[in-house]
This record gives C-alpha cells, sequence and structure tokens, in this order.
C-alpha cells in the first residue's frame, strides 16, 4: 500500500460499550480492492482446562443469555487492562471455579470469529489445583462441575457441549 492510502487507519466508530466496540472500517484486501467492513474490537480472553488428580475436568454450567440458555463452558474471562493472558487465566479460575493452580501450560490460542472479529482466546491447561473461596460476578450464574476428561469429549461429540473454546480447549489438552 502507498502511504497515502486511507485504508490503514480509517475506522468510524459505530458502538463502544464495556466489552465491544464497533466500527467500520476501511479495508484494502490484497487483490487491491477496497471496501468498508463492520469489525468487531475485543481485548481478548482466556480460559483454562482445570485438570484434578484424576484427570477430571473443571466444566462450568453457566446461564448465556446470548446464546438462548444454559451452556458447558471451561472456566473464561476476558483480559481486563493491563493483564497479560494467564493473569486473566489464573484470576477467572479462582473467581468462577475457586481454584487454584501450580502447574500451567499453554494451549495456544485461537481467533473466535474472524470475519468480523478480532477476539483472541487464549488456552490453558492447569493441574495440581487448590480449592480457594469462589467468587463470581454478580451478573453471572456459575455451577461447578467435575467430569472426567473423556467423558467431556464425549459430550462435545455427542453435541452436549457446544461452546468453541470448550471444544478447543478439551482437544488441546486431552492426556
Amino acid at each position: 500500500m502507498n502511504d497515502g492510502d486511507d485504508c490503514t487507519t480509517r475506522r468510524r466508530t459505530l458502538y463502544r460499550g464495556r466489552v465491544v466496540d464497533l466500527g467500520m472500517e476501511a479495508a484494502c484486501l490484497p487483490d487491491g480492492q477496497r471496501l468498508d467492513l463492520e469489525v468487531v474490537r475485543h481485548p481478548g480472553g482466556a480460559a483454562v482446562v482445570a485438570l484434578d488428580e484424576r484427570d477430571r475436568v473443571c466444566l462450568l454450567r453457566q446461564y448465556r443469555h446470548a446464546a438462548g440458555g444454559w451452556l458447558w463452558e471451561l472456566p473464561a474471562g476476558k483480559i481486563d487492562p493491563g493483564e497479560t493472558p494467564q493473569q486473566t487465566a489464573r484470576r477467572e479460575l479462582e473467581e468462577e471455579a475457586g481454584l487454584r493452580a501450580a502447574h500451567w501450560c499453554s494451549l495456544g490460542s485461537v481467533l473466535t470469529t474472524p470475519g468480523f472479529c478480532d477476539e483472541v482466546i487464549h488456552l490453558y491447561r492447569a493441574r495440581d489445583l487448590t480449592r480457594v473461596a469462589a467468587h463470581p460476578q454478580t451478573h453471572e450464574l456459575i455451577e461447578v462441575h467435575w467430569v472426567g476428561h473423556d467423558e467431556a469429549l464425549q459430550r462435545v461429540r455427542g453435541g452436549e457441549i457446544r461452546d468453541a473454546k470448550t471444544i478447543i480447549g478439551l482437544q488441546l489438552a486431552r492426556p
């Protein structure tokens, strides 16, 4: 692209909320096409496959209005300003599941919906768990459950677990 090309920086904010920033962005495609795209900017998040000594995984049954009801998910949350993804993972594991882990392993990261959003979810496996007091946020309706890793993968195949970060995290953390 040329220095005078306005596609590199032009963005018009349509909506800015607590979590997302929706804007119309000028895009210059590799084939030379120019178009305006609606793009959601998101700070990203982290999710944790927490495994106990019997290889049971901590799954949350959580109410999600946008998804139309209760979902099975890994402990996860949005990266707060100044946090690293692993700090987010540690915080969310404690807040939502009441757990701390001594050993952490990165499982990589995934783009959730790259067609219109830049959200990246960083995935971790956590082991050597210690129970602490959970303190979910007031808007979070969460039940903590322990399920064998193989059983959790069966629930994925059976369609009971539908959350993408959870499906990917469970697959990447296979023993």
